[in-house]
């Protein structure tokens, strides 16, 4: 069955150009798809057309009938005063309202209790129950608690959280309210590694359709089985996760350059060929001219292999100074405290050269304190030691210029001491040609601004190279860029980074900064998961302690209905359950000359009658629990 069908569809925000092309696919029920696609491609514009924010110029989308769409790349407008446990509750705004019907119809059984009361009664409180009326606070602390939503925050107006709070705020609305396809744009974004996991291990379990857009490979990796990507407006389809993506886009590329050029080998020897023809027609050989205007013509039909293209490459390394020693840095006695409140204390750490270490840790631990306050850009306790040959560089998370009014090239210029020849070739290295550098600073996108800063320090003699978030606001193809860059850099390198992909990549060392105290795991990004899973493995398996025994509190009458409610629904199921195991009889007596057929339906038999078991071991809980309360 299709969830979404898109055919043709053509958007143009210029009339001189369209941003989509006449793309097309399916996205099949249960189905989870990546959208990829360079910055700009047109993703985010396509799911605004799905979602009906903006209109296209041509084509058709259709959803399945009756199912529910959800989408968290846009955060809803709430009334002033909202907090966050209101936004999160507007979820279940459909039961609120079966629920408030409910207590009418209670109020007026208490009146008088006519049949057709009793009778819708009953189908909404059936329906209350299997929608998960009586479950919606347990839910909630589940996806908060997944989301890292703390208690103290779910009581904060909405609208002074940060545009990263709200995101993930928003994110626990749409998994609550239980849609049937979930459009994702970036979900990644503003989320810590845990906040992450629980995230591909909700979608794991989710029985509808995803579709996303991220430029979190690792995520793509645990969370999709096929890709579309955009590219020229149309789009590319690639039958698994991201690293088959990857494999399968180069094969295409290098199949179709082998083809090709194949045919440019024999378009180029029928010319020769058709060329001395022609010099032989010239000479008053009819025949021969014929032959020349019949090869001409084959040739033109043979063009028809594009030569194919692959996105402009980076040319860029950091230039290296040489480093003498044994001892990069060494800290002793670290610590940091904020507003009363310790960050990190006591850290004792030695860094040797050419290591590669990943500082993490959940956010709002201090990991960019960490690296300021190493780096000395933020007071801090105890004693920091660079070797004597060390030079460092350091890319924060939120990029700064002193003049962003000035143009690219300018900035080059000026604050990096080139010549114009060597802006000019730096800008080009990291693809800012022709009249982009020109553009303003101030006027560049988060992740151009990375670009332009990365630049920058790419010419600097640096063997200490400290980083903070460096994939953040980058597309995959920029991050990949990056990361060839670093492949080739020799000296130290010491980062923080939520981008899972570049941290298995990278680190042969990790920092984690927990409870005001930094753990070294000399090891790494896999083998550290390892460790760490491990280790929460053991300690889930470790006896709770027994709990005081408290006096029960007396249910109150509300609690009397709510399990008159579900005693009465879970006999309906019952009910239900003993007419499905008695319609096995039949499909039994049906089957006995198969012993196949036979052994399959006995075993079915027995696991409906298992379930049944239980859902009786539950109704006599609950009826003696409503024993107690008469």
């Amino acid at each position: 069955m299709i969830d979404i069908s898109v055919k043709d569809l053509v958007k143009s925000f210029d009339a001189d150009e369209n941003i989509l092309k006449g793309i097309s696919f399916d996205v099949q029920q249960g189905e989870r798809v990546g959208l990829l696609g360079r910055n700009g491609a047109g993703k985010t514009t396509l799911f605004r057309i799905l979602t009906g924010e903006i209109d296209y110029n041509s084509g058709e989308i259709a959803f399945a009938q009756g199912k529910k769409v959800g989408l968290i790349s846009q955060i809803p407008h709430y009334p002033a005063g909202y907090t966050v446990e209101d936004v999160l509750h507007t979820a279940f705004a459909g039961l609120d309202k079966i629920r408030k019907r409910m207590q009418e119809l209670e109020h007026r059984m208490t009146e008088h209790t006519a049949p057709d009361i009793l009778r819708e009664y009953d189908a909404l409180s059936n329906r209350y129950a299997v929608e998960g009326g009586y479950e919606t606070d347990t839910q909630t602390d589940k996806v908060c608690n997944g989301l890292a939503i703390t208690a103290e925050q779910r009581q904060q107006d909405f609208d002074t959280l940060s545009g990263g709070e709200k995101t993930r705020v928003n994110l626990a609305r749409l998994l609550l309210e239980k849609t049937d396809i979930l459009l994702l744009d970036e979900p990644t974004n503003h989320l810590d590694m845990h906040s992450v996991e629980w995230l591909e291990g909700y979608i794991s379990k989710f029985k509808g359709t995803v579709l996303t857009i991220s430029h979190d490979r690792y995520f793509l990796d645990q969370v999709v089985n096929r890709i579309i990507e955009i590219r020229d407006g149309k789009a590319e389809f690639y039958s698994g996760n991201y690293t088959f993506y990857v494999a399968e886009k180069q094969a295409r590329y290098e199949l179709q350059l082998k083809q090709y050029e194949k045919e440019q080998a024999k378009i180029a020897q029928l010319e020769k060929a058709a060329e001395q023809l022609a010099t032989w027609a010239y000479s008053g050989m009819d025949k021969t001219y014929k032959r020349v205007v019949s090869m001409e013509k084959r040739i033109e039909r043979m063009h028809t292999v594009d030569k194919p293209t692959q996105d402009r490459q980076m040319k860029a390394r950091f230039a290296e100074k040489s480093f003498f020693g044994d001892e990069v840095l060494s800290v002793k006695g670290l610590g940091k405290a904020f507003d009363g409140r310790t960050l990190f204390d006591n850290v004792e750490l030695r860094v040797g050269g050419g290591e590669r270490i990943a500082l993490l840790g959940d956010n709002g631990t201090g990991k960019t304190t960490f690296l300021k306050v190493l780096l000395g850009e933020d007071a801090g306790v105890g004693k920091i030691k660079f070797g004597p040959t060390v030079k460092w560089a350091y890319l924060p998370q939120i990029i700064h210029f002193e003049n962003p009014e000035r143009t690219l090239l300018d900035t080059m210029l000026y604050e990096a001491g080139c010549s114009l020849q060597e802006a000019r070739d730096r800008l080009g290295a990291y693809l800012f040609t022709g009249e982009d550098v020109f553009k303003t600073v101030s006027s560049l996108s988060g992740g151009e601004q990375s670009r332009l800063r990365l630049c920058m320090l790419m010419d600097e003699k640096i063997n200490l190279l400290v980083l903070d978030e460096p994939t953040n606001h980058l597309d995959i193809a920029a991050r990949e860029w990056v990361e060839d860059a670093l492949q080739d850099y020799e000296g130290t390198l010491i980062f923080v980074s939520h981008d899972r992909y570049f941290v298995e990549k990278f680190a042969t060392r990790v920092w984690e900064l927990e409870n005001g105290s930094i753990r070294d795991f000399p090891c790494g990004y896999q083998k550290y998961r390892s460790i760490r899973q491990h280790e929460r493995l053991l300690l889930e398996q470790q006896p709770k302690p027994k709990k005081e025994h408290k006096e029960k509190p007396k249910n109150t009458s509300s609690n009397a209905k709510q399990l008159e409610r579900k005693v009465r629904q879970l006999e309906c199921e019952i009910e239900k359950q003993e007419q499905v195991i008695a319609d096995f009889d039949s499909q039994i007596e049906a089957a006995s000359q198969d012993y196949q057929e036979l052994t399959r339906l006995m075993e079915e038999k027995q696991q409906e009658e298992n379930q049944l078991a239980e859902m009786m071991d539950e109704w006599e809980q609950l009826s003696l629990s409503l024993e107690e309360q008469a």
